[in-house]
């Protein structure tokens, strides 16, 4: 399994549109017309709108869905706490994930959301909602020297993709979003060389990656995710100038495809 054992589930999606059947199986998984889903947008700056949009959304499938919309003070509070109670399915809004961890990572309600998740609610996120869930998660910075913004990660380089602690529900592997719709190979390609845990898993936008219970990984929505493997691969030695891996391997994997993390063997649906 990828990750600390599990008994919730985790529903990645990597941004975009989200196809109302994918938005469906995350109420489905949640539990149909007895959800209760509660939505945190705060990685938004727009996300006190944003996010009850989502709650319509969520409720508009017979679920029930509100809107958490609280800064870091309020968020180390019982009373905000108590709001999961009770809660099948946290859902975490899409814009900067730095903001999201600045307002939750280690309060009392983050604490709450994960004690829903060993009890078997489904977490899920789209975009920096879905980067959030692993750790280590990438910030969205990149490190070292470059010209202008149009020649983002042109190289595989060591040290050149920036991660902070993201809320670890994937301790083994590491998310990167709207993966090939924005050509993200180079910077997931340079943190899974470089670094551990060496596995990294880019989620296109309108797909998500769902980890069940099991920890087996499924692949659902309207594009793929790309999984590169290096664990076993041979690496360049950390004091190489250019990295270089023989032996990595890499699965692309459409809807209804499925990936066994722990012994490394993906399925792909014909």
């Amino acid at each position: 399994m990828a990750g600390r054992s599990t008994s919730g589930t985790l529903f990645i999606v990597g941004g975009g549109t989200q196809p109302i059947p994918l938005v469906q199986e995350f109420v489905r998984r949640a539990g149909g017309d007895t959800a209760r889903i509660v939505v945190f947008a705060m990685a938004s700056a727009v996300g006190e709108k944003s996010g009850e949009e989502s709650a319509a959304r969520f409720r508009t499938m017979g679920a029930q869905a509100r809107n958490v919309w609280v800064t870091r003070e309020q968020a180390n509070t019982d009373s905000v706490a108590r709001l999961l109670d009770g809660a099948t399915a946290v859902w975490f809004g899409g814009g900067d994930q730095n903001r999201l961890t600045a307002v939750l990572r280690g309060t009392v309600t983050e604490r709450a959301i994960r004690a829903r998740f060993d009890r078997g609610a489904v977490i899920g996120g789209t975009s920096a909602g879905a980067a959030v869930l692993s750790t280590p998660m990438i910030t969205g910075d990149e490190l070292g020297q470059r010209r202008d913004s149009t020649e983002a990660w042109t190289r595989v380089s060591r040290g050149s993709v920036a991660v902070d602690s993201g809320f670890g529900y994937l301790t083994t592997a590491i998310v990167d979003q709207h993966f090939l719709r924005r050509k993200r190979h180079n910077r997931l390609l340079s943190l899974v060389l470089a670094n551990p845990p060496h596995l990294g898993v880019g989620i296109d936008e309108g797909t998500a990656l769902i980890v069940e219970p099991s920890g087996l990984w499924r692949v659902e929505g309207a594009s793929s995710v790309l999984i590169v493997d290096a664990r076993e691969a041979q690496r360049t030695a950390d004091s190489a100038a250019v990295l270089g891996a023989s032996g990595a391997r890499m699965h692309l994997l459409p809807a209804g495809s499925t990936y066994d993390p722990k012994a490394g063997v993906a399925r792909l649906r014909r």
